[in-house]
């Protein structure tokens, strides 16, 4: 009898902790609907993470495959596009305006999807070689930046629902952000002084300790910072490409 095919167990290592971060995402929804906010906010966070650590695993195991990066995708849509949108809805958007805000959030679950449908197919340039940035906002930045208004509401600065309308508007401006051509950084590409190195670590220490000191207010911060980043990034690109 022929013998079959043996699959080594580290292969599925990188699809397993990607059915984990889906998982995460959908729990994520459960819990909105039970209206435990932070811990489905919580739950989106850690499918990012475990969305940085799939692709690593996948590259260092040397398990990189067509079925692993279709089912990130897939996993991707659910925790990044469906889970925000619905968890923004539902603190925030989940009353008189809840119809029109409803529309909104479809616009960011779309744009979430048409942003990774885009990538599925641009993964390397025509030379081969790898992005040096991405071409619109990731959509697990996406995720984080569409949460704003949760994390500003979970931290006690502003309550969003109060806001409806700047929630859904914003919250369509976050998805076409990430279907637009602006060039956004790459962790791939960025490259520091070796010197500089553990200043980079120290600051990441702390950046990690006041998540557990000040979770929601350190999240607020870094989302604006970020969107700081992003004008700084689109003013550069307007500038050269009316230079051009």
């Amino acid at each position: 009898m022929p013998t079959r095919d043996r699959l080594p167990l580290l292969q599925l290592v990188p699809n397993l902790v990607t059915i984990l971060g889906m998982c995460a995402g959908l729990s994520a929804i459960r819990f909105t609907f039970d209206g435990r906010f932070e811990l489905a906010a919580a739950l989106i966070i850690l499918a990012a993470v475990m969305d940085g650590f799939d692709g690593m695993l996948a590259r260092k195991l040397n398990a990189a495959s067509s079925f692993g990066a279709e089912l990130d995708s897939f996993a991707d849509f659910v925790s990044f596009g469906v889970a925000p949108g619905i968890l923004v809805f539902g603190y925030a958007l989940a009353g008189p305006f809840a119809g029109v805000g409803w529309i909104f959030v479809l616009i960011f679950a779309v744009c979430a999807c048409l942003r990774l449908a885009r990538f599925n197919i641009s993964r390397a340039t025509p030379e081969g070689a790898p992005m040096r940035h991405f071409v619109g906002v990731p959509a697990p930045a996406g995720a984080m930046l569409g949460l704003l208004p949760v994390f500003l509401g979970l931290s006690g600065l502003v309550d969003p629902s109060r806001a409806p309308v700047l929630v859904a508007l914003y919250l369509a401006g976050v998805g076409l952000l990430m279907v637009s051509r602006l060039p956004t950084p790459s962790l791939k590409a960025v490259r520091i002084a070796r010197e500089n190195a553990i200043w980079l670590l120290i600051a990441m220490s702390g950046f990690v300790g006041f998540l557990f000191v000040r979770t929601w207010l350190t999240l607020v911060i870094a989302d604006l910072i970020y969107l700081g980043v992003l004008l700084a990034l689109a003013l550069r690109h307007r500038r050269s490409v009316s230079a051009r």
